[in-house]
């Protein structure tokens, strides 16, 4: 039941997980699509401007006007510097830009104007009578001719007729586009928008010639758009190709994306600490039945073995012979003491998860410390091999001796039980470090064992076996011991050794 609650539960937040994140990439995608398009309205206004821009400078070139309220404007006419004017237009060398009267030219009363601003001449229609009021026919002005006295309405459009032969305008049309310098421009409307994308430009006239700038960029692109302004000549076409769109559009697109996937990030890191917690609780649980049923079985021989000695001594020793009574008391009395020290045991883990315990430190030579250890292992147990190495013969160190010594206990132990037949203890004193390391020829630890072999109450899975004996709360009071001196202790699983490395600071 309880699996199936945890399997559940892991599913649930899978499905959490895959649906805000299939949420945020469809939002993000809807956004890059919506700034796509934002950018092709740019670059579209950038173009339009552009062709604006190139049309206005190409007016500031190509027109020029010349405007005059007297009669002078007939002698200008009629003069040789302006018919030379004309033959520099028949060969286009002329530039109505930075044209000038020449010396010598009568040009009293003469204004000159230059592109655009040859809108600001005078129009016909800001003089014209019949504006406002309808026009009589030709008859009808004809009637006043043999009078004296012309009607008001011809000598009005007599006055109209000589403002218009007081002007002339001037204008070269051009039905091509010079693509580069349509480039130049739109490279400086891009440049102010900040839109860093590579471009082609194709051009087609009323005659239906193409003319293309960049046509690699334009094999490649995946975006296009037209021009929309007017200055384009009539039936002709102005097309932008564009690529390296992507960028551009993230970057319209960043704080949007950042916070979203800030918000995916955080779902999810909570998602997966919950699932984290809930992990280490079933672990936890199954720890707890794991301990129960070690406790059990470790308290279960002893008590086994005192009930016997007593049975014996209650049943069998009617006679009372003083020699099995003391085989009885001594049989009790050393499973009594294998029960207090696993108590004890259980009571000391206990207090290490607090920071109540405090350890009292002396200055001991760390050699003969790991010797005396050692040398009580080598006497009790003669099927391991058992070397000791160091590098010097005194190296002194400030330790709790009591937790120091019962850590060193648990390591060696362990590769007693669990380990090879050979041992090596060795002890290096490295400035700025102390090493001490336990190494056997075992092989039986795997890779995911050695990640939680320094976990409270954690066994190496042994089936229902109990061939060794133990809480497994040996290496995570040897742990907590080792870094409440300030060290470290690390499993290292290399060429077919267990190796347990403690390293402590030196001084």
């Amino acid at each position: 039941m309880q699996k199936n609650r945890y399997k559940n539960i892991l599913y649930f937040i899978v499905f959490v997980i895959l649906v805000t994140l299939s949420i945020q990439v469809y939002w993000n995608f809807k956004n890059y699509v919506a700034g796509k398009q934002q950018l092709i309205n740019e670059v579209q206004i950038s173009l339009d401007h552009a062709v604006d821009q190139y049309y206005t400078d190409l007016a500031e070139k190509n027109t020029i006007g010349f405007s005059s309220d007297s009669s002078n404007i007939n002698s200008f006419l009629k003069q040789n510097s302006f018919r030379s004017l004309l033959k520099e237009i028949d060969s286009g060398t002329v530039d109505f830009k930075s044209y000038t009267f020449s010396e010598g030219l009568d040009h009293s009363d003469i204004k000159i104007y230059r592109g655009i601003s040859v809108d600001s001449m005078d129009r016909l229609n800001s003089i014209n009578p019949c504006k406002n009021s309808p026009c009589p026919d030709t008859l009808e002005i004809l009637e006043y001719t043999d009078t004296l006295n012309l009607p008001k309405i011809f000598t009005s459009r007599q006055k109209a007729f000589e403002q218009l032969t007081s002007k002339i305008i001037i204008s070269i049309s051009e039905d091509s586009l010079n693509l580069k310098t349509l480039d130049t421009i739109i490279a400086d409307q891009l440049q102010r928008k900040k839109l860093g994308i590579s471009y082609g430009i194709t051009f087609q006239d009323k005659r239906g010639a193409s003319y293309v700038f960049n046509p690699d960029i334009i094999s490649r692109s995946d975006l296009t758009t037209k021009t929309k302004s007017s200055y384009l000549p009539r039936g002709s076409s102005l097309e932008m190709s564009f690529t390296n769109t992507t960028l551009p559009i993230l970057k319209k697109n960043l704080i949007g994306i950042v916070l979203s996937f800030l918000l995916v990030a955080a779902v999810i890191g909570c998602l997966l600490y919950l699932l984290r917690i809930i992990n280490h609780q079933k672990q936890l649980a199954e720890l707890k039945n794991d301990l129960i049923s070690n406790i059990t079985h470790e308290f279960k021989t002893p008590i086994a073995t005192i009930s016997a000695a007593l049975e014996g001594i209650q049943n069998f020793n009617t006679e009372n012979d003083p020699q099995k009574t003391k085989k009885y008391v001594e049989m009790s009395s050393d499973q009594l003491g294998k029960l207090n020290t696993m108590v004890e045991k259980i009571l000391e883990t206990a207090t290490l998860n607090s920071d109540e315990l405090e350890l009292n430190l002396e200055e001991i030579n760390l050699v003969d410390l790991t010797q005396t250890i050692i040398s009580r292992y080598q006497a009790n147990t003669s099927e391991k091999e058992i070397n000791f190495e160091s590098s010097h013969n005194n190296i002194w160190k400030k330790v709790d001796p009591f937790h120091f010594e019962n850590a060193i206990n648990n390591i060696i132990d362990n590769a007693i039980k669990y380990g090879g037949d050979h041992i090596e203890v060795s002890l290096q004193n490295t400035n700025p470090n102390i090493i001490l390391e336990i190494k056997d020829n075992g092989t039986s630890l795997t890779k995911s064992q050695k990640d939680r072999i320094f976990e409270k109450f954690y066994r190496v899975p042994k089936g229902n076996t109990h061939d060794v004996k133990g809480f497994g709360i040996g290496l995570f009071y040897t742990k907590t011991i080792i870094e409440k001196h300030e060290g470290t202790i690390a499993l290292l699983l290399d060429q077919g050794h267990t190796n347990f490395k403690i390293t402590l600071p030196n001084g």
